[in-house]
């Protein structure tokens, strides 16, 4: 199927068929691939959007609920479906993409939805249920393929593919032994590619990553794309076989974690949503811009003990805005670096120390040649070589605080257990601003009066 962007265009032949009746409507949305209408859900209203569903295939169904964005509330629209649609949807369901959403409802939602479910998929989604959703238990599917070891190449074949026929896809297959303890994996292709007497334990692979129920979303994405797998398996702690975990979900985690940096670094709460309206934004980002406010009013005590400088040498003030914006932003820069390292590696304190070295010298380095254009600026628009010096000196040192507090302080606080993304900017800001004030109105009292 060719791919394509999606438009207003789209979206209002959408709206338009919606007015007439269902046959030509399920015309249009034949045109249209799962993930594709689980965008444009976003623009319709719930009664659309369950009127679209019911006209779909159960498997269709199925998969835009599972593509659709948290924020959409996917769980709300099961809620509103007609029970026997709405279990044929669920059951539908991979059982980690029906424990995300299910897991969104009220308990006693939760336990409407279950109760209609056959007993063996509601018992493996109550299951997955009681893990947190931050955790490889809360991403794992426990539909898998596993094979025991003392089988033969033609028992294994026949075992998968009879297992095969209730998963859609497997990219691993693992080897237990006969009280279900993980043994290893092994390749589709090298048992087809073995000859015909070997078993399965002469192509068994133990050397590999595996976590815990209870491990870190983020330290399951990690193991998966350091050692370049598709599914990472799940182990209770008697190494027993749970589940697995898939790449494409690590690939939505890594999204989310990003998205969530990415709003801390900004001063926004994690918990405001994308699509949310100007309530939900303005209760998420008052108290940050609150806290901002008062780091404001101690640079602004810094200038203020300096008014009989500001009073004598005027044009300071127009240089003042200069020296904190660039200090603000090359930390910025070195927070960004910073923070995505963390993000990515479990720094050891050499690493630490060589990545607040080398901001150190990034910062000196931008300093000094920054600063060296505004010394020029100054000579030739102010005609003074002193003030010049003065604003090369800031200039260079503000610089280098930007770079040590961009990467110091997101370091410092990832120590002592505070999440490094969610307060490193107000402090820094407040650093380059405080530093760069001081710097500057203070050389200027030394050296210019």
């Amino acid at each position: 199927m060719q791919s394509y962007e999606l438009n207003k265009t789209d979206v209002s032949n959408i709206k338009k068929a919606l007015k007439g009746d269902d046959a030509y409507l399920s015309v249009l949305l034949s045109e249209y691939h799962a993930s594709e209408i689980a965008i444009l859900f976003e623009s319709l209203k719930m009664e659309d959007r369950e009127r679209i569903l019911n006209l779909l295939d159960v498997k269709i169904a199925s998969d835009v609920i599972a593509e659709m964005h948290e924020e959409t509330h996917p769980e709300e629209l099961l809620l509103q479906m007609h029970p026997e649609k709405r279990t044929e949807i669920v059951e539908e369901l991979d059982y980690d993409d029906a424990t995300d959403i299910i897991s969104q409802l009220e308990e006693h939602e939760q336990k409407e939805i279950l109760s209609d479910l056959n007993e063996d998929d509601a018992t493996h989604i109550r299951k997955l249920l009681t893990y947190d959703e931050d955790t490889a238990g809360g991403l794992m599917n426990t539909e898998y393929i596993s094979i025991q070891l003392h089988l033969s190449k033609k028992e294994a074949i026949e075992e998968i593919i009879r297992q095969s026929e209730a998963i859609e896809e497997f990219y691993t297959i693992f080897v237990v032994n006969k009280e279900h303890v993980f043994k290893g994996i092994v390749s589709l292709k090298d048992i087809i590619k073995s000859k015909g007497d070997i078993q399965i334990t002469g192509l068994l692979k133990t050397d590999v990553a595996w976590v815990r129920p209870d491990t870190d979303r983020e330290e399951v994405a990690r193991l998966i794309s350091q050692y370049n797998i598709t599914s990472i398996p799940v182990l209770d702690h008697e190494n027993k076989l749970l589940g697995r975990v898939t790449f494409d979900d690590v690939i939505d985690v890594m999204e989310e974690v990003n998205t969530e940096d990415i709003l801390k670094i900004s001063g926004v709460s994690e918990d405001e949503e994308l699509s949310g309206n100007w309530v939900e934004a303005v209760k998420s980002r008052l108290p940050w811009l609150i806290i901002n406010l008062g780091t404001a009013f101690l640079a602004s005590a810094v200038v203020r003990s300096f008014e009989p400088t500001i009073a004598k040498i005027a044009v300071l003030s127009a240089y003042m805005t200069i020296i904190a914006g660039m200090g603000g932003n090359a930390a910025t820069q070195a927070l960004a670096v910073t923070v995505r390292r963390i993000s990515l590696y479990d720094l050891t304190d050499k690493q630490a120390y060589r990545a607040v070295l080398k901001e150190f010298t990034v910062g000196l380095i931008n300093g000094a040649v920054t600063g060296l254009i505004v010394f020029v600026f100054a000579m030739i628009f102010d005609a003074n070589a002193m003030l010049g010096l003065v604003i090369f000196l800031a200039m260079t040192g503000n610089l280098l605080i930007a770079g040590v507090t961009g990467a110091g302080i997101p370091l410092v606080l990832k120590r002592v257990g505070i999440d490094p993304a969610i307060a490193s900017s107000i402090i820094i800001t407040t650093f380059t601003d405080v530093f760069g004030f001081l710097l500057l109105l203070g050389l200027a009292s030394k050296l210019l009066l």
